[in-house]
């Protein structure tokens, strides 16, 4: 669920892989695999409990679908959901679940607001503007919700007033905290309506004081009268700006607008399912289209003779590179641009590609990526998806192209939600 705005799937919060809109509730947030057999989970493992008393705004918030679901339940669900779309295009292989579906996000976004004479943050209710407080939930990364209570805390004392959309007054919006689920570092983002931030250097003193285990704080200045979480602008207040986690062996660097799996133990699993029907030999040239910051062309570099990356978003691009340079991989290279348009170039110069891998938003791909993807006549493309109705559409337009569908997995990297990531192998006819 682990790339170009968070709902554009690639380029971050402005439009990376899946940017968040503020009038949406938290991407699952609130809500918001190796080759083994097809089992949902390992045996012993049993979630059958009813869970919708575990969170007491379950009904309100909508984020978590099937809160109230056994989640072996789920999974048959999601397993249905991906034959019934794909059966037609390449057979489905067992869905495959997660150990423990709880805590798993590590990335989270709370909207704060004025209710009653105090501040209050959470998620937007679905379809308005209305907040819904949340202090804990069961698929956000703890210690991210507890930073975001603390803030809450935190403000009246320094006087910060929170803003009102309708009077365009005030200064925090939104706070989004990321926390690298192998390293464990943690960036907290402050998104303010304007630069002008009194008494910052004591309100970050404070907050670290509080959680010294936050290794760097960003404000990012989001003016704008639109649903955009983020703005364009801003400034490290302390630390190097930035969080590193690991993934498939590799560091990677993050920003505040990357786009970085929000699921890493199941991010693991897919990737792994990826490069394994990808079928590398040491060899290949591999393009990653929408590549984001990199995380599935530079676990692929190992095995492949080079990987090509293209990403529309600059930033994403600039940590690409970073983390290249980061995991000393030297058969990389990486590409601002329109993935279709790169790869139509591509083809027009006699240039070929034996493997290409996608992992386009949530809206899929496009026809004219499509046309130059076949143009190029890669022997196996590999598509990852977290949208299967859009993954149906396209591989018809791919076997109009001659490739076809060999076979699907389906990955749950958004358990309690009605969300499920898929993979699937096309090899040219």
């Amino acid at each position: 669920m682990v790339r170009t705005g968070e709902d554009r799937k690639k380029q971050g919060e402005n439009g990376g892989r899946r940017p968040k809109a503020a009038g949406q509730r938290r991407s699952g947030g609130k809500a918001q695999a190796e080759k083994r057999p097809a089992q949902p989970l390992p045996a012993g493992k049993k979630h059958t409990e009813k869970k919708s008393s575990l969170c007491p705004v379950f009904r309100v918030c909508g984020g978590c679908q099937y809160l109230d679901m056994p989640y072996e339940q789920q999974l048959r669900m999601k397993q249905k959901k991906l034959e019934t779309l794909l059966n037609k295009h390449c057979p489905v292989r067992g869905i495959i679940g997660m150990e423990t579906p709880f805590y798993y996000r590590n990335k989270v976004h709370a909207v704060f607001g004025w209710k009653k004479g105090q501040v209050i943050s959470g998620v937007y209710k679905e379809g308005t503007h209305e907040i819904v407080p949340v202090d804990v939930c069961r698929i956000e990364d703890q210690k991210a919700d507890a930073i975001i209570r603390t803030i809450r805390e935190l403000l009246p004392s320094f006087k910060i007033r929170t803003y009102n959309e309708d009077t365009e007054y005030g200064l925090l919006r939104h706070v989004l905290v990321r926390r690298g689920f192998a390293t464990g570092e943690i960036m907290v983002v402050l998104v303010t309506a304007s630069p002008v931030f009194p008494s910052k250097n004591n309100f970050v003193r404070a907050l670290r004081e509080r959680h010294p285990e936050i290794t760097t704080i960003v404000q990012n200045i989001n003016g704008r009268g639109t649903s955009m979480v983020l703005g364009d602008r801003e400034q490290v207040l302390w630390g190097r700006g930035y969080i590193e986690d690991r993934l498939c062996g590799c560091t990677f660097r993050i920003s505040s607008r990357s786009f970085y799996q929000v699921n890493p133990v199941q991010t693991e699993k897919l990737y792994t399912k990826a490069l394994e029907l990808a079928e590398l030999t040491g060899t290949e040239t591999v393009l990653d289209a929408y590549c984001g910051i990199g995380t599935i062309g530079i676990a692929a570099s190992a095995k492949a003779g080079q990987v090509i990356g293209v990403e529309l978003n600059p930033e994403a691009v600039r940590d690409a590179v970073a983390n290249a340079r980061r995991n000393r991989i030297s058969n990389i290279r990486f590409y601002q641009g329109d993935a279709g348009a790169f790869m139509a170039d591509m083809a027009a110069e006699g240039q070929t590609a034996d493997v290409v891998i996608l992992d386009p938003p949530r809206s899929g791909s496009t026809q004219e990526f499509i046309r130059s993807a076949a143009a190029m006549g890669p022997k196996r493309i590999v598509y990852i998806s977290c949208c299967p109705e859009t993954l149906a559409r396209d591989l018809e337009w791919f076997e109009k192209r001659g490739y076809r569908g060999k076979e699907a997995w389906g990955l749950d990297l958004f358990p309690w939600t009605e969300h499920c990531e898929c993979v699937v192998k096309l090899e040219r006819r």
